[in-house]
C-alpha cells in the first residue's frame, strides 16, 4: 500500500489518550484532578514566575557575581587562508559579503578578520577589516592583494 494523504497515521503507540481529569474517582484523576489539597498551585489562574521559588532566595540571586564584562569589546568574525584557498579560484575577489553568500560566514555585525592558518598558492583580491601578520605575508608572496576595509566611523576620526 502506498503512502498519501489519505491513508496517513502515527505509528501504533506513539500517541496516547488526552488524561480527563475531574471526572469522577474511577479516572484517577477525580476530586482534586492531581493538584493535591489546597496551597497556591491548587487554585485556578495560579501561574508562577520564572525563577520563582516560594520566596526563598532564587539561585540567581544565590550565586555570586564574579568578573566584569566589557560591553565595548570588539569581536571578530574570524576564517583561516585555507578556507579562502579551497572555495576561491586565482584572481577572484574576496569580500565580506562574497564570503556570505558562499556561506563561509555569517552575516553579522563584527568585522572580519583573516588568519594566516594554511597557504594561499593562488592570486587573490582579499578585502577585510583585519589582516593577522602571516596571512598579509602568505597573501603577498602568492601575488594577490590584501586590502584592509575602513570604515566610515574609524576614517572620521
Amino acid at each position: 500500500m502506498a503512502l498519501s494523504l489519505n491513508n496517513l497515521k502515527p505509528a501504533p503507540g506513539s500517541t496516547h489518550k488526552k488524561k480527563r481529569v475531574g471526572r469522577g474517582p474511577g479516572s484517577g484523576l477525580g476530586k482534586t484532578s492531581g493538584r493535591g489539597h489546597k496551597g497556591q498551585k491548587s487554585r485556578s489562574g495560579y501561574s508562577s514566575k520564572s525563577g520563582f521559588e516560594g520566596g526563598q532566595m532564587p539561585l540567581q540571586r544565590r550565586l555570586p557575581k564574579r568578573g566584569f564584562t566589557n560591553i565595548f569589546k570588539k569581536q571578530w568574525i574570524e576564517i583561516s587562508l585555507a578556507k579562502i584557498e579551497a572555495n576561491f579560484n586565482a584572481g577572484d575577489e574576496v569580500t565580506p559579503d562574497i564570503l556570505h553568500e558562499r556561506g563561509l560566514i555569517k552575516k553579522a555585525k563584527h568585522d572580519l578578520v583573516i588568519l594566516g592558518n594554511g597557504d594561499v598558492s593562488k592570486g587573490l583580491k582579499i578585502s577585510a577589516h583585519r589582516f593577522t601578520k602571516t596571512a598579509k605575508d602568505k597573501i603577498e608572496k602568492a601575488g594577490g592583494t590584501a586590502t584592509e576595509i575602513v570604515k566610515a566611523a574609524e576614517a572620521a576620526a
